[in-house]
């Protein structure tokens, strides 16, 4: 038998998809020459009717015409005409066509006769042909037979055909072979899309792992001690698509990776397009990320759809974003039934968040489970809160964790809030690891309660850095002490700002007598940082800045400070806002603030009242804010007042 493979050729899947829009089957038809050598028969197909095609090739066939058989055959099979096209494939086949070899497998394959398939299969395949090598290893795969199914699908990679490059490539990185990547990239070369998408993976994975390495991976409750027990009270309200980090970027691996999502994403690989949009949102190029997420979404991708919704949010277009959530969470997407649920509890409509939560927790997002959680705490509706923590909790959700145990910690059970906190802490929540610090503080284990403070300080916690560095100070340890002060400072923490400003302060050297006429002093850095402090309402660190604004001579930046930290209460901030008006001839207002702050425990302004009592001639006042003074101290001030007392009893007696 002689087979006639000079003149067959497999038509590229991609165009014929297109074009006619068949079954999976498609991929390994092969089509035979025209009667004309001169002439492609794919071209031919572009540029002809397919009833004239077909009539043509009709009339050929009746005359025997053996590529004529074949084409035929090869269109009636396409068009899904078995009965029509097992003929013309038979009598080409008998004549030996290896192409209507290969087809008459395809058709037989269709009708459920596998083994004989296979039978055909192999002669076209032994003959030459590149899909029935793909082919028949494919059937050998589906059998369990891998050393016969990879010897086929070598055979049809070697030949250039994409579909066996990409079979043998999963193949073989099914069995971990490194030789997979080979043949991904022979695939992805030849334009298919799905091997792109897995060389653009493997890339992607080892760029990753070479530069990091393989293994990486609401209410508050005032606790005796230093600090508050903080749950997570912000909504998981879902992630965008995992990207590479940083530490990927700009590498050579990364950089071809992304061109071959670019390649498959071009070819309407969806999960390439939502993965390319994703590092293209992760490097700011945010248009072009929406292109991509858009692309992706209208392909029937939920992720991508989520994904587009968090970049509209992000620009301000909620509305818009609410409707490509809806889209996703429709299609089973627990992240967009978060995010539509964490929108809609915004906006005040627990009902129809309580909705969206749920949905994303039988989507199988157990942070649905953790919202639920947080939706009903808000709502006083405790029984019901911990409920969710808990089932949240027990499916590994760290943060649902750490807000049961803050839950059970505020029912008085610190027992059986402790091993939740660990829990928690031990998954990597920052917030359970401050927690457990504030918990062993709060039985004096101080010891322990550092070395939680520490781990959580380590991993950026603001609050935890601030108790490091007030151990640190307690300790005698000034260098720690400003280091973990700075971390805390620079993360927003106002009495940490005032701490570290005190630190720097008392390293000052004390200022030397005023010279007249000379320039006023820049502000220090330790200012600066009550500065920060104050701004963020801290009373002691404004009534320290009008200290230091009054020693510059700045008189109206000190009255600013003093008054506010004053009309917030801070006693000292009364009794200094006093004294300044005092100095500037406003006595009576002066006596005002002062009044304030010796109502509040200040012993030397209930000192300046008495004194002014004594000078306007009222004795039996002077006296009642001497006593006062007596009392509230300190010993100095108290020894004054009993003096000013006893006189005043002598003038009043005499």
């Amino acid at each position: 038998m002689v087979f006639m493979g000079d003149r067959a050729t497999l038509l590229e899947t991609g165009r014929f998809v297109q074009r006619h829009a068949r079954n999976a089957a498609d991929e390994i038809i092969e089509a035979a020459g025209a009667v004309d050598a001169a002439v492609d028969t794919t071209a031919e197909t572009d540029a002809e009717n397919e009833t004239e095609t077909e009539a043509r090739h009709r009339r050929a066939a009746e005359r025997g015409d053996l590529a004529s058989m074949s084409a035929l055959g090869a269109l009636l099979l396409r068009r899904g005409d078995l009965d029509g096209a097992e003929p013309y494939l038979r009598g080409a086949t008998a004549e030996g066509d290896r192409a209507a070899a290969n087809n008459l497998g395809v058709l037989l394959h269709q009708r459920g006769y596998a083994e004989e398939a296979a039978g055909w299969w192999r002669v076209a395949a032994v003959a030459g042909s590149a899909p029935a090598a793909h082919a028949l290893g494919r059937h050998h795969r589906e059998r369990g037979d891998e050393p016969a199914a990879e010897y086929w699908l070598r055979q049809a990679a070697e030949q250039g055909h994409a579909l066996g490059a990409y079979a043998l490539a999963d193949l073989l990185e099914h069995r971990s072979d490194v030789g997979a990547e080979r043949w991904l990239r022979a695939a992805a070369e030849q334009g298919h899309r799905e091997a792109a998408y897995r060389l653009a993976l493997a890339l992607e994975r080892r760029a990753t792992e070479t530069t990091r390495g393989p293994h990486e991976t609401g209410t508050r409750l005032r606790v005796p001690g230093t600090a508050a027990i903080v749950p997570s009270g912000a909504p998981a309200t879902g992630t965008r698509p995992a990207v590479p980090g940083p530490a990927g970027e700009g590498s050579g691996e990364a950089a071809e990776a992304e061109q071959w999502f670019r390649q498959a994403a071009a070819r309407g690989h969806r999960r390439a397009a939502l993965h390319l949009g994703a590092i293209l949102e992760h490097r700011g190029e945010l248009k072009e990320a929406g292109r991509w997420y858009l692309s992706s979404a209208k392909e029937g991708e939920a992720k991508a759809a989520c994904a587009l919704g968090f970049l509209l949010r992000d620009a301000g277009d909620e509305e818009s974003a609410a409707v490509w959530w809806l889209r996703a969470a429709q299609d089973g997407d627990g992240n967009a039934a978060n995010a539509l649920g964490a929108l809609h509890a915004a906006r005040g409509e627990q009902q129809t968040a309580e909705r969206w939560y749920r949905a994303a927790m039988d989507a199988g997002d157990v942070n649905g489970a953790y919202n639920l959680g947080l939706l009903c705490a808000a709502q006083d509706r405790i029984p019901q809160a911990e409920q969710w923590y808990r089932r949240a909790a027990y499916a590994g959700h760290r943060e649902a964790a750490n807000a049961l145990a803050v839950l059970l910690l505020q029912a008085g059970d610190a027992n059986g809030a402790e091993p939740w906190f660990s829990k928690a802490a031990e998954a990597g929540s920052v917030d359970a690891a401050f927690n457990l610090g504030i918990l062993h503080a709060g039985r004096d284990d101080d010891r322990t309660a550092l070395v939680w403070y520490e781990r959580a300080a380590a991993a950026g916690h603001t609050e935890a850095a601030l108790q490091v560095g007030i151990a640190a100070l307690r300790d005698g340890d000034e260098q720690t002490a400003e280091r973990h002060l700075r971390c805390a400072a620079g993360g927003g923490s106002a009495e940490a700002a005032f701490r570290l400003a005190s630190v720097l302060d008392a390293r000052r050297p004390e200022p030397g007598p005023a010279v007249l006429g000379a320039p006023r002093e820049e502000k220090s850095e330790c200012e600066e940082w009550y500065e920060r402090a104050a701004q963020q309402g801290h009373r002691r660190a404004q009534v320290r800045v009008g200290m230091l604004a009054a020693g510059r001579g700045d008189l109206a930046e000190a009255d600013r400070w003093y008054r506010e930290a004053a009309e917030a209460g801070s006693r000292n901030g009364a009794f200094n806002l006093g004294l300044l008006l005092a100095r500037e001839g406003s006595e009576r207002e002066a006596a005002l603030w002062w009044t304030r702050a010796a109502r509040a425990g200040h012993g030397r302004a209930a000192l300046r009242l008495a004194l002014l009592a004594a000078r306007r001639g009222e004795l039996t006042e002077g006296r009642r804010w001497c006593d006062r003074a007596v009392e509230l101290g300190p010993a100095e001030v108290a020894e004054r007042a009993a003096r000013l007392s006893e006189a005043l009893h002598q003038e009043l007696t005499a």
